[in-house]
């Protein structure tokens, strides 16, 4: 207490000249007063003190003095400036520019279960199991048997269906279960699919962790989901009624419908896999901006852009491929003609057999070409192996150019090089599966392994391709990235990261 008396004589020292500063208007300051001058009211309103609380957007005067001048005006221009900074930041709750990396990582997850389930499908045809159970219960159906009782009744559904009519006579409970358990993993598998796609997707969008063109991407992949179980049972439905398939041929789903589902499945994993390398990919452009920038403009050349649609297209005709191997499962196609390279006596069989005219549904013959390319199991094994000699010449001759091209070669990037040559061991892979499949009369585990080699070549030309691609939002992204950087800046990986990512947040700014 004694030390604040003792600063009693300062502060009566110091108060003549803060009532100076902050009462008096210095306008009229500035002139010599007279001994015994009173500033009139009028002078006191453009005093420092009330200048600094008067609202902006009225116009001072003329002679007014600069709010700065005075330590309550810089302190309410201060307050002003942040206050604006304030309004113009990103609210908690928009959407990122660039999505999380966790997101990328659950995609590239999604995608591998949903690679799983398209051989665990392919082993469920195989050994004849698809249709072990006669009714689509999404919910409910989650649960399998659980009692004597509850076995007797599936056995009983299906004792009533075609295939044990047919094929299956003398069928016991046991070997009933063997089968139903297969199908039964099948549907609980992409149960589990959904359900560990949709919650995601939810908790990632509430939460702002992806962009909002990622969001929409999501969405779209749980409609696929969803649409992929109505397909299936759409497909298992067509083998159990007699009426929807040819009388006296085997039991079994249509292969149009096989082709179908099989193809959603392929779509499903394409769009997750191409989701997270993209992901991916952004991260990794905007950790080094001026390296990015480069990467596109070497990617712009000509010879690359040649380059880049021949992958495209190669992608389409690996796709296209795999969907004529359903046709041939769907058939059964590839226990007739078991050998290579030739089918009989030459290297495809007679025209007659190919053009069968049993096949047109109709008096004038109009739909024999396409029905004979779709339903006869001759031209349909003929027509998958044109593809898939097509599809390994493409891959060997797109190899050749980017090796023995010189123009191609400087300009490739490194990663695409390794991912050519990963394609090209993958082709080698999958053709001798699919001779080999052939001749040994398709032993199940290794039809599924040609089915899963499908799936893989897809695989390794989608990644060449997303290594070659250059995304309009990437492109963007970047360009925004090297404006935000100040100049002189060394573009290294770690400093670029903060660069690239804070100058985009600036940029919404």
């Amino acid at each position: 207490m004694a030390s604040i008396f003792k600063s009693f004589p300062t502060l009566r020292g110091a108060a003549p000249r803060l009532s100076r500063e902050f009462f008096t208007c210095q306008a009229c300051g500035k002139a010599s007063p007279p001994p015994g001058f009173r500033p009139q009211f009028k002078c006191v309103r453009r005093t420092p003190f009330l200048q600094a609380f008067r609202s902006q957007t009225t116009q001072a005067p003329k002679h007014a003095v600069d709010n700065t001048t005075s330590p309550l005006g810089a302190l309410s221009s201060t307050i002003s400036v942040e206050s604006a900074a304030n309004r113009a930041k990103p609210r908690s709750n928009s959407f990122l520019e660039i999505s999380d990396k966790a997101v990328a990582y659950w995609l590239l997850g999604s995608a591998a279960s949903v690679f799983g389930i398209v051989v665990f499908g392919g082993l469920t045809r195989l050994t004849e199991s698809g249709l072990s159970i006669t009714e689509w219960r999404p919910v409910t159906g989650s649960l399998p048997p659980m009692s004597t009782e509850d076995w007797e009744a599936e056995f009983t559904k299906y004792r009533s269906s075609p295939e044990f009519a047919l094929l299956n006579p003398n069928m016991t409970l046991p070997e009933f279960k063997q089968i139903f358990w297969m199908e039964w993993g099948h549907r609980l598998w992409g149960r589990i699919i959904g359900v560990t796609f949709v919650l995601p997707t939810i908790y990632f969008i509430a939460r702002r962790r992806v962009s909002v063109p990622m969001a929409w991407k999501l969405v779209g992949v749980c409609g696929l989901i969803g649409f992929q179980g109505a397909i299936g049972w759409w497909m298992v439905k067509s083998g159990l009624h007699d009426d929807l398939f040819a009388p006296g041929s085997h039991p079994r789903v249509s292969q149009y419908r096989l082709a179908t589902h099989l193809g959603a499945a392929f779509i499903v994993y394409t769009t997750m896999l191409l989701s997270g390398l993209s992901i991916i990919r952004e991260h990794s452009l905007l950790a080094n901006p001026e390296a990015a920038q480069k990467l596109f403009a070497d990617l712009k050349h000509p010879h690359l852009q040649v380059f880049r649609r021949s992958v495209a297209a190669l992608s389409i005709l690996v796709f296209i491929t795999a969907m004529s191997g359903a046709l041939v499962a769907g058939l059964d196609a590839g226990l007739i003609y078991n050998e290579f390279p030739y089918m009989g006596v030459g290297l495809t069989p007679p025209k007659k057999e190919l053009f069968d005219p049993f096949y047109s549904h109709v008096s004038d013959q109009s739909d024999l070409w396409w029905r004979n390319m779709l339903e006869n199991p001759s031209l349909v094994q003929l027509d998958h192996r044109i593809l898939a000699m097509t599809t390994f010449t493409a891959v060997m001759s797109l190899f050749a150019y980017s090796r023995y091209s010189s123009r191609v070669r400087v300009i490739l990037p490194a990663n695409a090089r390794k991912g050519i040559m990963g394609t090209v061991h993958l082709v080698w892979m999958q053709a001798a599966l699919g001779i080999s499949t052939l001749i040994y009369l398709v032993p199940t585990w290794l039809a599924a392994t040609h089915q899963a080699g499908s799936l893989a070549l897809l695989t390794g030309v989608l990644i060449l391709g997303s290594r070659l691609s250059m995304p309009r939002r990437a492109v963007k992204l970047v360009q925004q990235a090297v404006k935000s950087q100040p100049t002189g800046v060394s573009g290294s990986r770690k400093r670029g990261v903060g660069l690239g990512i804070r100058g985009i947040e600036q940029k919404k700014m």
